[in-house]
């Protein structure tokens, strides 16, 4: 088996592009993610009836936000919704490994190749792929499968990489978040339904 790890513990939510403006807001006063969940948590800032779920939810956004550079986190302070959403799929992709992968390997491979939709079966398809050779992947119950695929989904709808049909969506990048993204790794924007010739013109 390969030696490299995914995480595969993205059941919850989905983008939370509420909820990370909310806690961003928080970090840019008390400048400390630890400080951030513990006050969101005592002031309940996720609005949220369960405290079990408000420690999953707080933890998985900021163990998300912590991915984003200085730069990508003023962005998305600042930045229109569009970029807000492109940078909170940019802080999924580098969290999960596994999501990353299928955005780069199956959703810009079929936009690049002009197959514009995306049908559950691909996302099948490329798990079926890699736990040919990740332990990890192969041990995954068939109902925990299922959420993840219904959660990988609900993701790529509101950050607006497909529609609500399951079509891919050319990715609209704004100049600001190119140059933000390739400061850190312009390789990161493969994430995102873009031709070659933008990401030649990008690079």
């Amino acid at each position: 088996m390969n030696q490299k790890k995914y995480l595969m513990s993205f059941t919850t939510g989905g983008l939370f592009h509420t909820q990370s403006l909310l806690l961003l807001e928080l970090f840019i006063k008390l400048q400390d993610w630890d400080d951030v969940y513990n006050y969101a948590l005592d002031k309940n800032t996720l609005q949220t009836r369960v405290v079990s779920t408000a420690k999953r939810v707080l933890k998985e956004i900021i163990n998300r936000l912590k991915t984003l550079t200085t730069n990508e986190l003023l962005l998305l302070d600042k930045g229109s919704v569009s970029e807000q959403k492109y940078i909170l799929w940019l802080s999924i992709c580098r969290r999960y490994v596994f999501i990353k992968e299928f955005a780069i390997e199956v959703i810009r491979e079929r936009y690049l190749t002009l197959k514009y939709d995306l049908p559950t079966e691909e996302y099948e398809s490329f798990f079926n792929s890699k736990a040919q050779w990740y332990e990890e992947l192969e041990k995954i119950t068939d109902s925990s499968r299922y959420k993840q695929r219904t959660v990988v989904y609900k993701m790529l709808k509101e950050a607006e990489i497909i529609d609500k049909n399951k079509l891919i969506l050319p990715a609209m990048l704004s100049d600001e978040l190119i140059m933000t993204i390739s400061q850190t790794n312009k390789d990161d924007l493969t994430i995102f339904p873009i031709s070659d010739l933008d990401l030649q013109k990008a690079i």
